[in-house]
């Protein structure tokens, strides 16, 4: 939408766009940007389109609350509903890192 409102009709447009601004974007990946909700995208890449767009992260950003709760382990959604309470965030330990210089 952020496109279209700029009278940027054409991924093809954008594309060519951003490559001036410095961003190189591949077909498939510029496709995927233009008609999909991307899985993911770099910080520094979503400047340069705010910046070829002359607009902000939030014109270009929607959050999906419902994705984000679903992502919950069960067991925190009973807890939650059990007790009426916010549960305790506890930290995810995915690996061993290294202790911080003293």
């Amino acid at each position: 939408m952020a496109a279209a409102e700029r009278g940027i009709w054409k991924s093809s447009e954008l594309r060519r766009m951003l490559a001036d601004a410095g961003l190189e974007i591949s077909v498939g990946k510029m496709s995927k940007l233009w008609t999909t909700t991307p899985t993911t995208l770099r910080l520094d890449d979503l400047d340069v389109i705010c910046a070829v767009l002359d607009c902000t992260p939030g014109d270009l950003l929607t959050a999906d609350l419902a994705a984000a709760a679903a992502r919950k382990p069960q067991a925190e959604i009973e807890e939650q509903t059990s007790n009426g309470s916010p549960s305790i965030v506890r930290p995810r330990f995915t690996g061993s890192r290294p202790e911080p210089p003293l």
